[in-house]
């Protein structure tokens, strides 16, 4: 694959599995997600989704497959938390990933920037990187189509102030985000069985990305023992 077109291609139609852990979980390690991509990789998956350049570099060296690079980082003050800043878009070029997400939410940035002024500025700096907008609602998505994003996904609905509410995976987004937009649709959140991503993939979109239920051991187990409760 070498160039955009072929990348986006390679994954239409197919899963994408997200491998990251977070600090505070047991299998925070770069080495842990590299083994994660390659199981990934065995059961099917055709890309991944990964968070930070050590976990990217490791994850690299043991599987072939198109990385949608992020690197989550907070910043006080500010919710945006998802590749924030163009420190981090400088980063994740700089490793080399076939896709760079970042949040495109409405919401003010650590740097006080808004989507609407910062992805210009990244845009002209790396016109040749393939950019997919995190977005949160169908307004957010618009707005990053407008700004010329390459691919939009539903990464934030339900998990910004404003859209907290929304039952996931959210199908009514996801349905009119297909409808609306040219440009490849990624559904993302709260998919946690075969029968949803069936459903999703039945709505038209172009991949479909699948973290927590597969390799993130501690939140499926409290799924099952919330049940016991």
């Amino acid at each position: 694959m070498t160039t955009n077109a072929e990348i986006l291609e390679y994954v239409k139609g197919e899963l994408i599995v997200s491998c990251q852990a977070l600090p505070e979980e047991p299998l925070y390690s770069p080495f842990i997600m590299g083994r994660m991509a390659y199981a990934a990789m065995l059961g099917g998956a055709k890309g991944i989704r990964a968070n930070s350049v050590e976990d990217i570099r490791e994850i690299k060296k043991m599987v072939s497959l198109p990385i949608i690079g992020i690197i989550k980082k907070v910043y006080e003050g500010s919710d945006v938390f998802i590749t924030p800043t163009i420190t981090e878009i400088d980063l994740l070029a700089e490793e080399g990933v076939d896709i760079i997400a970042l949040d495109a939410t409405k919401r003010v940035r650590p740097d006080g920037l808004t989507i609407d002024e910062l992805f210009p500025v990244i845009r002209s700096k790396y016109p040749d990187q393939l950019f997919m907008a995190d977005c949160s609602t169908y307004e957010e998505a618009l707005n990053a189509y407008e700004l010329g994003f390459d691919c939009i996904g539903t990464t934030l609905s339900g998990y910004t102030e404003y859209t907290k509410d929304v039952c996931l995976p959210d199908m009514n987004l996801i349905s009119r985000l297909t409808t609306d937009f040219s440009i490849p649709v990624i559904a993302e959140g709260g998919i946690w069985c075969p029968e949803e991503l069936k459903k999703i993939f039945e709505l038209g979109v172009h991949t479909a990305v699948v973290g927590t239920a597969i390799t993130r051991p501690m939140e499926i187990t409290k799924r099952f023992v919330d049940i016991l409760k």
